[in-house]
């Protein structure tokens, strides 16, 4: 009997020895990043058979992890989707800072160009207004520039954010790796601590990448992106690496090493902090840069094509008052060593060109355009001869050297535009504040003409005017110096030698307009006028906006980008805070539960002692009655 007390207490001791060692090693971990409380089960030994089947005290039947896999896979997307929407609210904000701000963006300076513009309107002999013009439009281009090379510096961060988390994504893999080949090894007697350190590593790998886990049979955890891309199998990791865009060498896409080679992956398949970066770069920074490089674009060419429409203060047609660099065009790094073929392309519609970047692919006989960031087909029409060149987007190319079948180029119409539009004038002399000619109206007309304004078309052949007649033998039909009739209808552009001119009200038969040569050192300020007037222009999306609202539409597009950037990973923060939550709830230490547990055990431990203590007396006892 004594025996069979002491074998009953000397389970129990050990039993809640394991227990009071199990709070303690919780207590100790409570602060540790993803412990997982643990619990002690005991489970009664059986009794041997007898009458009265008297039990033989108690086992450890298992040490349990107190963890819910649902739990753990919320906290996995939680962790991808926090990963990404940090990253994506972040750097909308700061591309979002820079075009709207007082300081950084356009508004301030493309103002200050047009009150100078409408200061030599308004003075057109005045040195003083004209340089205030050069000197404004300095400004105006060098904030251009600045944007340009602010929004590059962003780009430049996002290579290096790249490269980080790549080498943090990779080591994580080796490490749940690692952690699987030791849980396997140990079996059913894997320690709970080995699976907590696996679990908190893929959730840092599911904030890099975005994962989704599969538990196998032995233990091992199988690691998967949200694209499906596979990151640990069993003890093997994968290695993710950065590679050189083919287009561009100086951009990194995201690629994956395998037996085969290294294979970039598609845009959708990583999340998480790495996926939030390429998304940024594809959704908000490139089409930032595009749009922005589009709008200096279109006021550029505006503005030089009304510029070289006038006379400058030296009696000489205008010239360009801003310098553009042309449409940007690089092969694949995978075309034929063999191709020779090259482009040269510029802007031919303003109101048709969209800034996206496209692909241009031929396939042995045909060439073919299509959106660089989705794959859908944009029109292409020509025969990329310089007569005929290719249209795409309002862009036209002319095609030297010899292509071969599967040679791609991405075009990238306007997106170096903002880094490299410059002032083209520094003789404020230069400014073609006059109109070119000057309108006569014949004292006998009988018609409600009151003028026009007049523009240079061809330089060369403007050369040679002085004087030009416009008799309108009709109100429908006008000649020009007693040429053949031409019909007219009132609004419509009379063209002529290197000239056009467009007239205010509606003529009537027998009306005359005499034009005459604009001099040097004019005071005439229609140009001017005309220059005053470029923010105003619908010459946007086929004719139906200025760049004035185009650049408050760029504003407010990427405001509207950092602000939903910004309510999506709010909402995501709630949700991240409901799943830490759950597990806090399941898997958290409670010092107050372990408290109370460690002198619930300490208790028992001491009344187990106490049975071993009376088992020792009876047997000493028994003992004593043996001696006697």
């Amino acid at each position: 009997m004594p025996t069979n007390v002491l074998g009953t207490g000397t389970s129990a001791l050990i039993a809640f020895q394991r227990a009071l060692a199990t709070v303690g090693h919780n207590v100790a971990n409570a602060a540790t990043p993803g412990y997982s409380r643990q619990r002690v089960e005991f489970e009664a030994r059986a009794g041997q058979s007898s009458l009265l089947n008297i039990g033989q005290g108690v086992d450890v039947d298992n040490l349990r992890r107190l963890a819910d896999g649902l739990v753990f896979a919320r906290q996995l997307d939680s962790a991808g989707e926090m990963g990404r929407l940090t990253q994506m609210s972040g750097l909308a904000s700061r591309v979002d800072a820079l075009i709207t701000g007082a300081d950084t963006g356009l508004s301030t300076a493309w103002s200050g160009f047009f009150s100078a513009a409408q200061g030599v309107s308004t003075n057109p002999t005045s040195s003083a207004a004209r340089d205030q013009l050069l000197t404004a439009g300095k400004q105006l281009t060098s904030r251009w520039n600045s944007l340009d090379r602010q929004l590059t510096q962003i780009g430049s961060d996002v290579e290096s954010s790249l490269k980080d988390r790549v080498e943090s994504a990779n080591r994580l893999a080796g490490e749940i790796a690692n952690l699987n080949r030791d849980i396997v090894s140990a079996g059913a007697n894997a320690s709970p601590d080995l699976l907590d350190q696996r679990d908190l590593r893929a959730g840092q790998l599911a904030a890099l990448v975005g994962a989704e886990t599969v538990v196998q049979d032995n233990g091992a955890m199988n690691v998967f992106t949200t694209g499906g891309q596979p990151m640990v199998l069993g003890n093997k990791a994968m290695q993710l690496t950065t590679v050189a865009d083919p287009y561009q060498a100086n951009r990194s896409q995201v690629a994956v090493q395998t037996d085969a080679g290294t294979v970039p992956l598609p845009a959708g398949a990583l999340s998480g902090e790495i996926g939030g970066l390429l998304e940024f770069r594809g959704s908000v920074l490139d089409p930032a840069r595009a749009e922005l490089g589009r709008l200096a674009t279109a006021f550029a060419d505006t503005f030089n094509a009304v510029q070289r429409g006038g006379i400058d203060y030296d009696g000489n047609p205008g010239s360009d008052f801003f310098t553009l660099p042309p449409p940007q065009l690089n092969a694949h790094a995978g075309n034929n060593p063999a191709s020779t073929a090259s482009f040269s392309a510029s802007v031919g519609d303003i109101g048709a060109l969209t800034g996206n970047n496209l692909v241009l692919r031929f396939d042995g006989t045909n060439w073919s355009a299509a959106r660089a960031d989705t794959g859908q087909a944009v029109t292409m029409t020509g025969t990329g001869v310089a007569g005929d060149p290719f249209v795409v987007d309002g862009v036209e190319l002319v095609l030297s050297g010899t292509a071969s079948a599967g040679d791609r180029f991405l075009l990238q119409p306007t997106a170096g535009a903002s880094a490299g539009i410059s002032l083209a004038l520094d003789d404020g002399d230069k400014i073609a504040a006059a109109s070119p000619m000057t309108v006569g109206l014949d004292t006998g007309n009988t018609g409600n003409i009151t003028g026009g304004s007049a523009q240079i078309t061809n330089p060369a052949l403007f050369a040679g005017f002085t004087t030009a007649n416009i008799t309108f033998l009709d109100a429908t039909t006008y000649s020009v110096d007693g040429g053949p009739p031409v019909t007219y209808t009132p609004g419509a552009t009379i063209s002529g030698s290197g000239w056009s001119l467009t007239l205010n009200g509606t003529p009537a038969a027998g009306d005359e307009i005499n034009l005459g040569r604009t001099g040097a050192r004019s005071s005439d300020n229609g140009n001017a006028r005309l220059l005053a007037g470029v923010d105003t222009q619908d010459i946007l999306s086929g004719g139906t906006t200025d760049v004035t609202a185009g650049i408050s539409q760029l504003a407010g597009r990427v405001g509207g980008d950092a602000r939903h950037a910004k309510l999506n990973l709010q909402a995501q923060q709630a949700i991240d805070e409901q799943t830490s939550a759950e597990r806090e709830s399941i898997s958290g230490v409670n010092l107050d539960e372990e408290a109370a547990d460690m002198m619930r055990f300490q208790q028992a431990y001491q009344a187990a002692a106490q049975v071993i203590a009376t088992a020792d007396t009876m047997f000493q006892t028994l003992l004593s009655a043996v001696r006697r």
